[in-house]
């Protein structure tokens, strides 16, 4: 009698928010023919990251400057640092010739351990209610992380399938000799889809802390496993060149509602 309800559908597109933009980078990186193991951990990261910075500051010794910084600027930086280890993880594997499971694997203990340094292993809370609006907020009756994800979907959408940039990433997975030949810049566009997969795995960790009004250095841990089941469930091809964003908003709302109806059941 619970389930079909308006709150419980609610809930649902809340549930499923943080994965659903983890999985639109992940989609990305799949139709290159990649995987990326490392979002769980580069979303605690770059979570953990934009709360010390609202709560701390930023303390630059060498110069005795003591940088304040306002939610919107914690929230860039947090994009930042998503986007600069996702652009390693595509250097890595385009430069250095790794093969995309062992970089982003490196990538996965690279960052947890950065959390871990950057926290000192302990929990950043109360960080105010300007930052929280982003991941506990409603507007017209509809939590800020469903808004949030939605609009990803729109732009990535758009982007996957109007653009130049689109067409390269499908060529790309499709075959990358075939690419190579017809002129594109096969690394360029990797890297590009890797340091995506990075930012929107940031965006997914502030939404994770800006809900619970705290930064865990254990966020995100077997996310990257959530991601690619909802991937895969909606119909991406794990050896590239075929699948949609779309897709992966299928496959995030089953994960979803079968967690949801098992949970109403007590099972």
């Amino acid at each position: 009698d619970k389930f079909l309800t308006f709150a419980n559908g609610r809930n649902i597109l809340l549930q499923i928010s943080v994965n659903l933009c983890l999985s639109i980078g992940m989609t990305l990186i799949i139709l290159t023919g990649g995987i990326d193991l490392s979002v769980g951990a580069i979303l605690g990261f770059a979570g953990a990251v934009a709360a010390g910075l609202l709560k701390n500051g930023l303390n630059i010794a060498w110069a005795g400057v003591q940088l304040q910084f306002t939610p919107f600027g914690a929230i860039i930086a947090g994009i930042v640092v998503g986007l600069a280890l996702g652009w390693f993880n595509g250097i890595a594997i385009t430069k250095f010739r790794l093969p995309p499971f062992v970089a982003t694997l490196g990538m996965l203990s690279i960052a947890r351990g950065l959390t871990m340094l950057w926290t000192g292993g302990f929990t950043i809370t109360g960080l105010g209610p300007k930052f929280g609006f982003m991941g506990a907020g409603f507007w017209l009756g509809v939590p800020m992380a469903v808004w949030i994800s939605a609009a990803l979907v729109a732009v990535f959408f758009v982007v996957s399938r109007h653009t130049t940039l689109g067409r390269y990433i499908y060529a790309v997975g499709g075959s990358e000799k075939a690419s190579a030949f017809s002129g594109l810049n096969v690394n360029r566009i990797k890297i590009w889809v890797y340091a995506l997969g990075g930012a929107l795995a940031a965006v997914a960790g502030l939404i994770v802390t800006a809900r619970l009004d705290a930064a865990d250095p254990k966020a995100g841990l077997g996310y990257e496993l959530d991601s690619i089941a909802a991937v895969v469930i909606g119909g991406t091809s794990l050896s590239g060149g075929r699948g949609s964003i779309l897709g992966t908003v299928l496959g995030c709302l089953i994960i979803g509602v079968l967690n949801n109806g098992l949970f109403l059941l007590n099972v």
